[in-house]
């Protein structure tokens, strides 16, 4: 019973140092930009992601993205409300299904701001 007293105490002096000298998990960073690559644009963006078939009124959905690192072609300023960092901004993409249409900013975590305006 010794032996496991001990173990004990060492690790919790072992976590005390740690905390004392200031070593912690590592912190979130800040989006990457979605990157340029030819005629597209590429960005991380959120599992199954909507695409829908307009922007100025969304209406229905079109396809899904599931994948989240996808290509848009570019980007609108003005469409409806979405909340988030570009509240207006939807991005011009096609679907995983082969349709095209536009996705919210707000599912892409990327930041947006070097796609093209459309």
């Amino acid at each position: 019973m010794r032996n496991r007293s001990r173990r004990g105490a060492a690790a919790l002096a072992v976590g005390a140092a740690l905390a004392f000298v200031g070593v912690s998990a590592p912190t979130a960073s800040a989006a990457d930009a979605c990157v340029v690559n030819g005629p597209a644009y590429y960005c991380h963006n959120v599992y199954g992601a909507a695409v829908y078939n307009g922007f100025a009124n969304p209406g229905p959905v079109v396809g899904r993205m599931y994948t989240t690192y996808s290509w848009f072609s570019c980007r609108v300023d003005n469409g409806a409300y979405v909340g988030g960092p570009h509240p207006y901004r939807w991005l011009l993409t096609k679907a995983d299904n082969g349709v095209w249409g536009f996705m919210k900013d707000t599912s892409i975590s990327s930041e947006t701001d070097p796609v093209i305006p459309c």
